[in-house]
C-alpha cells in the first residue's frame, strides 16, 4: 500500500514520477529491443539454414579413385541407411549463360525429376512452368532472379557456354548449346534464384561431357572405315555423376552419422558435412547473435540504473515520512521493503510492456518493414544484401525468458542501495533536520 502511494504522482513530487515514468519507458524500450533483434537474428539463422539444407545435402559426398560410374548404386545404399531421409546424385558445372538481354555466371546442376521431387523447396518453388517429362525434355529450369537479369521467361531460349568443349588438333573449343527454359523457380534465396540453373541429368552429362565409350563385353576395335551404326554397337557410353548428396533426419547428426554412410557407400568416397562446409559462415553469425545481445542488453542496464537515481531522489523526499514510519514502529526491513517493491514495481510494469511490445514486433516484422520501406521510399534489409527475399523472425520462448528474467533482476538489484539507505534514517535526525 505505501510503495503504491509512493509510486502515485502528487503535485509536490510530480518531478519524482517523471523520472520513474522515464524509467519504466526506458525498460520496455530495450526488453523490446531485444525480442526483436534476438527473433530476426534467430529467424535469419533458420531461414538461411532451411534454405541452404533445403537444396544442399547434410552430406555431400565425392568420389575417389575410381570413375563414378555406379552413383545410382551408391544413391540407393546410402539411401538405404538408418538415419537417412534421402539421397540425390547430381552432375554440377559452372558455366556462362546467355539470355536476351544479359549474359551470366551460373552454377549448372542437373538432375533426374525423382531427385528433384525428393527436394520440396525446389520442386513447389515453380513459379513458371511445370516438372512435367523434365527427364524427356531438353530444357533447363532457372531462378526467378537470374530469368529477370537475362530477361528471359518459360518458352524462350537460354546459350550456355563452357570453355571445356571438344578437343581439336588445336586444342579445345569452347562447348556451345542452346536449351528452351521450361521452369523458373523462386526458392527466396537470392543466392540460388540468380545462380542455380537445373536441367535433367542425362542433358548434362552430355553437356559436361561426363561419359566414357567402352568396349561392350567380347568386341573388338571397329575398323577405321566402320560407319556409325557399327560404333555405336561397339561401344557402350558410360555416364558418370559428379557426387551425391545425402539429407538426415537430424541435421546435428553428422558426427554419428559419418562413419556408417562410408561404409554403406561400398566405395572410396570424401564426405563433407554442411557445418564444415557452411563452418565460418554459422559461425560468424552465431558470434554477431551474442555481440548484438550484450549491447542491447545495456539499454537494459542504463534504464536499471535509472531505477537506482529515481528511487534515491524518492528516498530523499520522503524523508519525514521514513522517520513518521519509523516512530510508529516499522523496522527497518519494513522500509527497505517498501523501496523494494517501489522499485522493481517500476521494473516490473517496464518489462511487461516491452514483452508485449516486442512480441508485437517481432510477430509482424516483415509487415512493418514493408511498411516502412514503402512510406520512405527506401529499401529495407535488400535481399541483394541480406540473401533472403522476406525478413524472418522466429521467438524464441527461451530466448525470451532470459531477457525478462535480466530485466527483473536488474530491476531488483538496482532498488537495493536506495532501499538500504532508506532504512539506515536515524527518524530524530530525520525529523530535526527535515
Amino acid at each position: 500500500m505505501v510503495s503504491g502511494r509512493y509510486l502515485r504522482a502528487r503535485r509536490s513530487d510530480a518531478f519524482i514520477s517523471v523520472i520513474a515514468a522515464l524509467t519504466m519507458i526506458g525498460i520496455a524500450i530495450g526488453v523490446a529491443t531485444l525480442i526483436v533483434v534476438m527473433s530476426v537474428m534467430n529467424g535469419f539463422r533458420d531461414e538461411l539454414l532451411s534454405k541452404i539444407l533445403g537444396l544442399n545435402g547434410h552430406f555431400t559426398a565425392f568420389p575417389i579413385e575410381e570413375t563414378f560410374d555406379d552413383y545410382e548404386a551408391v544413391r540407393d545404399r546410402l539411401e538405404g541407411v538408418d538415419g537417412v531421409v534421402s539421397a540425390v546424385a547430381f552432375v554440377e558445372g559452372q558455366a556462362l549463360v546467355t539470355g536476351t538481354y544479359n549474359s551470366t555466371g551460373a552454377n549448372v546442376r542437373g538432375m533426374t525429376l525423382a531427385d528433384i521431387e525428393k527436394l520440396p523447396l525446389l520442386y513447389s518453388s515453380a513459379i513458371a512452368g511445370g516438372w512435367d517429362d523434365w527427364d524427356d525434355l531438353q530444357g533447363v529450369a532457372i531462378g526467378g532472379r537470374m530469368a529477370s537479369q537475362l530477361g528471359v521467361t518459360v518458352g524462350d531460349t537460354i546459350t550456355i557456354v563452357t570453355p571445356d568443349g571438344p578437343r581439336t588438333p588445336l586444342g579445345s573449343t569452347p562447348q556451345i548449346r542452346s536449351y528452351p527454359v521450361n521452369v523458373v523457380f523462386d526458392v527466396g534465396m537470392v543466392e540460388f534464384d540468380s545462380l542455380f540453373i537445373f536441367m535433367p541429368i542425362r542433358a548434362a552429362q552430355n553437356y559436361f561431357r561426363l561419359y566414357e565409350d567402352r568396349l561392350r563385353d567380347g568386341m573388338e576395335e571397329p575398323d577405321i572405315m566402320a560407319s556409325d551404326a557399327e560404333i555405336d554397337a561397339t561401344y557402350e557410353r558410360i555416364y558418370t555423376a559428379t557426387a551425391v548428396e545425402v539429407f538426415l533426419n537430424d541435421p546435428d547428426a553428422t558426427w554419428d552419422m559419418q562413419l556408417e554412410l562410408e561404409q554403406a557407400a561400398g566405395r572410396p568416397m570424401v564426405f563433407t558435412d554442411w557445418q564444415r562446409r557452411n563452418a565460418t559462415f554459422f559461425s560468424a553469425l552465431q558470434v554477431e547473435r551474442v555481440v548484438m545481445f550484450t549491447i542491447l542488453s545495456m539499454i537494459v542496464l542504463v534504464a536499471a540504473f535509472n531505477i537506482i537515481s529515481s528511487l534515491v531522489m524518492l528516498v530523499k523526499d520522503k524523508g519525514a515520512d521514513i522517520a513518521v514510519l519509523r516512530t510508529m514502529g516499522a523496522t527497518r526491513s519494513s522500509i527497505m521493503r517498501i523501496f523494494c517493491i517501489t522499485g522493481t514495481a517500476i521494473g516490473f510494469i517496464g518489462t511487461i510492456a516491452g514483452f508485449l511490445l516486442g512480441l508485437v514486433l517481432a510477430v509482424n516484422a516483415e509487415a512493418i518493414r514493408a511498411w516502412v520501406s514503402n512510406v520512405i521510399g527506401v529499401a529495407l534489409f535488400p535481399p541483394e544484401v541480406f540473401m533472403l527475399s522476406q525478413l524472418p523472425s522466429r521467438v524464441d520462448a527461451v530466448e525470451v525468458t532470459v531477457v525478462l528474467v535480466m530485466a527483473l533482476g536488474l530491476s531488483f538489484l538496482a532498488t537495493l542501495y536506495p532501499a538500504w539507505r532508506a532504512a539506515q534514517y536515524d527518524p530524530v535526525e530525520a525529523l530535526r533536520y527535515e
